[in-house]
């Protein structure tokens, strides 16, 4: 029965997610159509109170196509491992993630527009990888090492580096993630490894 309720929770969430790719796709085309005009009224302005909703506005915008090209394999990999995984808090650790991280680059960024999906992505990388060590779980903690695998090298995109690239929105996303993992309790499917051990 638990199981049941699980897997409908997960395949909901899986639902939700893809609407939500669906969803930057359908905006991507509404600021391409408009001349980006988008980007520049809800993006985020480092220290201009005109630029406060770019910390809601700013994952959901994208500098062009290629940009969320690159951003949708990740937010798929990366949400779904979310999704299987944590049985509770999601909102909570995602608002954690866009509010602190967004807060963050509002206040140390740059003085560009930053725009882009990257700082939830490394949110949700920096939530799962210190999960992993704190929940103690099975399935957290391998989730934790498939991403280290496949995004390893994920740990440079928070220094500076590449024009054009938001490194403040990566840095300041892994350390709202990391928060997020430490101070909401996130319930996970599989028993954790004290109670394997005592088997």
């Amino acid at each position: 029965m638990i199981g049941t309720v699980h897997t409908r929770t997960a395949l909901r969430r899986l639902g939700l997610l893809g609407l939500f790719v669906a969803v930057l796709w359908g905006i991507q085309v509404l600021n391409w159509l408009s001349g980006y005009y988008l980007n520049l009224a809800f993006g985020l302005i480092p220290r201009h109170v005109s630029g406060l909703d770019g910390v809601v506005g700013m994952p959901l915008l994208h500098g062009n196509f290629a940009h969320l090209t690159a951003n949708t394999p990740p937010i798929l990999i990366m949400g779904t491992l979310l999704a299987v995984t944590a049985t509770r808090a999601l909102r909570e650790v995602n608002a954690v993630i866009v509010g602190l991280g967004g807060a963050l680059v509002w206040l140390f960024g740059s003085s560009a527009i930053h725009v882009g999906a990257s700082g939830l992505i490394f949110g949700w990388f920096g939530f799962l990888i210190v999960r992993g060590f704190v929940d103690r779980s099975v399935v957290t903690l391998v989730s934790a090492l498939i991403i280290g695998l496949l995004y390893g090298s994920f740990v440079w995109g928070v220094l500076p580096g590449q024009v054009g690239i938001s490194w403040e929105a990566h840095l300041f996303g892994a350390i709202a993630g990391a928060v997020a993992a430490i101070v909401i309790r996130v319930h996970v499917h599989a028993p954790r490894l004290r109670d394997v051990e005592r088997d």
